[in-house]
């Protein structure tokens, strides 16, 4: 059956409580990679259709847009970043049958059973934080606080962590934040002896910048390394918000050491686009879309054979070769791997400048 345009529906946090840079990021690369695919001729020359949600973080407001956008017929859903909202529209998407490509949550278990309708491009949280964890080793921390919100999300991340320091006789002590002030948390931090690192597992403006000014300037921790595992110190609002606090923190970024030629110019259109160096975000993004209208090529429209398609089209995105199969212990289609590094800003006047501290390939 033939239809006028193809239906996609999206998701990204475009508003707060969720980090709102991303979102926004996540959609320039949604938007950008639509639009490229419709001025190739679409499929057949029907054109794509993206109707993208507005999250705001929230899983109830998600799965409302997806019922919505379940009745209005769309033919798959793309997008998100947050973790904790794309757990549950990938356990819906998996019970109504729909392709759901995710682009950017990080969350192993996204479903609570295996599944062929969702696949994911961002590497799950089990293997990108390994990488953090090496980079650290690497730079000689053995004794690595953790601030923390105990939630799903920040727990995983933390046991991960534990896990591969733990095979080097390094530890980590994790902080409960929960009601903390930061300059209570810098006092914590403190006491642990030897301490080298404080990584930062909480929720984003707050209790973050108050825990990161605070730790700042402490003078017992003037040697501290404070990390972003999470990836937020991307963004030019990280250094909008915590100002000189906020530079040379490491975080996880997924880029390879150079893009192709393809890649490099999506990344300038995306810098046209957002005024400002496009993340890795808003190449999951176009990459999403890269790899959603090549099995849109391939299988059509309709949900049973589009499924199908997931686990069978390879196609050139802008930072490698997708191709999704199932990966061990991971219950949904995974992008493996992509490439994984460790960065930081070092010049808040000049947030295209990273200094590349840490690659997948040199641990």
């Amino acid at each position: 059956m033939s239809h006028p345009v193809v239906r996609v529906g999206g998701f990204a946090p475009l508003t707060t409580p969720g980090f709102a840079p991303a979102g926004r990021h996540l959609r320039a690369g949604l938007q950008l990679g639509v639009e490229d695919f419709n001025q190739a001729g679409g499929l057949d020359g029907q054109l794509v259709e993206l109707s993208l949600r507005d999250t705001g973080g929230g899983p109830d407001r998600a799965l409302s847009a997806l019922h919505e956008l379940e009745a209005q017929g769309v033919a798959a859903v793309v997008g998100e970043f947050h973790s904790a909202v794309a757990r549950p529209l990938a356990e819906l998407a998996h019970r109504l049958r729909l392709p759901f490509v995710c682009s950017s949550a990080t969350l192993d278990n996204l479903t609570s059973v295996a599944t062929d309708c969702v696949a994911r491009l961002a590497p799950p949280q089990s293997h990108g934080w390994r990488v953090y964890a090496d980079y650290l080793l690497g730079a000689g921390h053995r004794r690595i606080a953790l601030a923390i919100t105990p939630d799903e999300y920040w727990s995983s991340g933390a046991a991960v962590l534990e896990a591969r320091c733990g095979e080097e006789r390094a530890s980590c002590t994790r902080i409960d934040v929960t009601g903390l002030s930061g300059r209570a948390v810098a006092d914590q931090v403190a006491e642990i002896n030897g301490v080298g690192a404080l990584l930062l597992l909480v929720p984003y403006p707050e209790p973050l910048a108050g825990i990161v000014r605070a730790v700042r300037s402490d003078g017992r921790l003037d040697h501290l390394l404070v990390g972003d595992p999470a990836g937020r110190a991307e963004f030019p609002e990280w250094s909008q918000l915590l100002g000189r606090h906020g530079l040379g923190v490491p975080y996880l970024r997924y880029l390879p050491p150079s893009l192709s030629d393809f890649g490099a110019r999506v990344t300038r259109r995306l810098a046209q686009r957002l005024g400002e160096p496009p993340s890795f975000v808003a190449l999951e993004g176009y990459d999403t879309i890269k790899f959603l209208a090549a099995c849109l090529q391939l299988a059509g429209d309709e949900r049973e054979g589009l499924g199908r398609a997931l686990r069978r089209v390879t196609v050139q995105g802008t930072r490698g070769l997708l191709q999704f199969r199932r990966a061990p212990d991971i219950p949904i289609l995974q992008w493996v791997w992509p490439p994984v590094e460790v960065a930081a800003h070092t010049d808040a006047s000049r947030w295209d400048r990273v200094a590349v501290l840490h690659r997948e390939r040199d641990g």
